[in-house]
């Protein structure tokens, strides 16, 4: 697809999407085609563009040349006169920016609800919270309006929102990525994060705007001792901490090939409790994927890491969330309850009361903790959690804004403060919602999180569904079942038609014909107990084949028995099962 037909298609899911609440600025149609067109030019002469024909989101907090940055503050409001850095080296990549996106104000908070400009909904179910504090950048991805976003990450932001929908979300090592052009939470703490439909997409981005850029003090050139990726061999300038590589025991393990068995961390039973029906059995069966792929999983306690993640809030160094924006808002308290969220000022204007003496203590007491956790890690190539502990509804938040997002962030709150890179991925489904895992390691481990988080898809069966069991449609409930999880859109290579059968519920069938176009449809991950579950209550006329897609792969993917295409309705001229159903 080229650059501009993927603008024209993205306008025209935003508008079927019909969500707001997800742009804070969203760019002019005509301007984000113009610029596509220029990129397909670009292209077509011969310039190397990988993200060329890619469409891309960007958190309100992150310049963007042209469109306001708010930080999901009017009265913060300011015209950046040129891109930020991470921004910039997307853009010259050839990827096209749509417009800004919604946020927790100041990117303050896990939820997803404290901005001005509305609540961002799940992807998946509009009572629910979609996470913070990069909450549209998050659903845009999700629900296919953008192929990739950026967020950031000081407690979780770029983590929790990928797992309550259904997406990969990567928190690179701090500095990996420079923060020029960022409108700071915590300066020392913040990192530019990328969400993406897939992991390898995610790192693509990252590895592209990797490495410093001469202007943010934080970014510099530091080789790692984890593996040839790019994405691996830039860490942070200053003093490592207690958790930078390697961690104790890990150096003998660093000439192991990648492809060696990799050994894991798990909490302990009683560091699971707290999380949502359904959840430590999700966490569970993902656990039984990770180990069918190969890695050793080890209980191990992980106290030292949680009782840090409780100081990033609760001890002195949220004085640095003053130190970026409380004087903004103490000059403007007659804002607060109106366009100023009141728990984020509360929380910020609060942050200015700590003083200097305890924010050392506070140093020392989590330079302990590190040395604690390294301590209980070693000899482990990462730790894997739950992203988070449950899915909120509005409800439950506005009940209990403080407390909900305090839980929300049990397994990220400590990466930031400990120097960590992480991963967040699709872990499959806990009460028929998105699930999502965390792999989290040493700083400048970011190559090697991504590929043990990428190892339960290589036992993983691909399958491509074109009608109901399409996301949201009556029979998707069976992929669910069994540990599904949506990897993305796709489409069919040319040549193939689609049928609407007389079945209950109606349903599509397809097959390859003369005359055929590309039908639209979505791929699948299912486990391969999941999919062996799944074929045994498979009900004709449906049956598995072989597909090929528009990218030239082959995956399994329904098609249909011929007999069952007499007195049929040859639905091809619609391009797929949805835009049939919208006619």
């Amino acid at each position: 697809m080229s650059a501009a037909e993927r603008v024209q298609a993205a306008y025209a899911a935003i508008e079927r999407a019909a969500r707001p609440e997800i742009w804070i600025t969203l760019r002019p149609a005509d301007d984000v085609l113009a610029e596509a067109t220029a990129i397909d030019a670009r292209v077509a002469a011969g310039a190397d563009l990988p993200l060329a024909g890619l469409v891309a989101a960007v958190k309100d907090n992150i310049d963007v040349a042209g469109l306001p940055t708010t930080a999901a503050a009017p009265s913060y409001a300011y015209q950046p006169p040129r891109d930020a850095t991470a921004v910039a080296r997307l853009r010259a990549a050839g990827a096209v920016v749509l417009g800004k996106t919604n946020m927790d104000q100041f990117a303050t908070g896990l939820v997803g609800t404290r901005s001005p400009y509305g609540a961002v909904r799940a992807a998946s179910d509009a009572t629910r919270i979609s996470g913070g504090s990069s909450s549209g950048s998050a659903v845009a991805v999700a629900l296919g309006l953008a192929d990739v976003s950026l967020g950031t990450d000081t407690a979780g932001s770029g983590r929790v929102p990928a797992a309550l929908n259904g997406i990969s979300g990567v928190k690179p090592t701090r500095g990996l990525v420079p923060c020029t052009g960022v409108v700071p939470a915590c300066r020392s703490l913040d990192c530019v994060s990328v969400f993406a439909r897939s992991l390898g997409l995610a790192r693509q981005a990252v590895a592209i705007m990797a490495g410093p850029d001469g202007i943010d003090p934080l970014a510099t050139l530091l080789r790692c001792p984890r593996g040839p990726s790019p994405v691996s061999t830039l860490r942070r300038g200053g003093t490592p901490s207690p958790l930078s590589p390697p961690w104790p025991g890990e150096r003998a393990q660093t000439a192991r090939s990648c492809d060696s068995r990799p050994t894991l961390a798990i909490p302990l039973p009683s560091q699971l409790d707290g999380m949502a029906d359904g959840w430590p059995e999700a966490f569970a069966a993902a656990v039984a994927r990770v180990r069918a792929a190969g890695c050793e999983v080890v209980p191990v306690d992980i106290g030292p890491l949680l009782e840090a993640a409780t100081l990033l809030y609760g001890g002195a160094f949220v004085a640095e969330r003053y130190a970026a924006v409380g004087e903004h808002i103490a000059a403007r308290e007659e804002l607060i309850g109106r366009t100023l969220d009141p728990v984020v000022s509360r929380i910020i204007l609060a942050a200015g009361k700590h003083g200097a003496a305890e924010l050392f203590a506070d140093r020392e007491r989590l330079d302990r903790l590190a040395a604690s956790a390294a301590t209980t890690l070693a000899g482990f190539d990462a730790l894997l959690t739950p992203t988070t502990t449950g899915h909120p509804t509005f409800e439950e938040v506005a009940a209990d804004p403080v407390g909900v997002n305090a839980g929300l962030g049990r397994y990220t709150n400590f990466g930031n403060l400990l120097d960590l890179a992480a991963v967040a991925v699709p872990g499959g489904t806990a009460a028929g919602g998105p699930f999502g895992i965390m792999v989290t390691g040493p700083a400048g481990s970011d190559g090697r999180l991504a590929e043990i988080a990428a190892l339960p898809d290589e036992v993983a069966v691909e399958l491509l569904v074109v009608g109901a069991h399409l996301d949201g449609q009556p029979l998707n409930h069976e992929l669910l079942a069994v540990g599904g999880v949506l990897a993305g859109p796709a489409a069919t290579a040319p040549g193939y038609r689609l049928y609407a059968l007389g079945t209950t519920p109606p349903k599509p069938g397809l097959v390859r014909g003369e005359g055929g176009a590309s039908i639209a449809g979505e791929t699948w991950r299912l486990p391969a107990a999941g999919f062996a579950r799944f074929m045994a209550g498979l009900a004709a006329p449906m049956a598995i084949g072989r597909v090929r897609l528009d990218d030239g792969r082959e995956v399994l993917g329904f098609v249909c028995e011929p007999a069952a295409l007499a007195g049929a309705t040859d639905i091809t001229g619609y391009g797929g099962w949805r835009a049939w159903l919208a006619r």
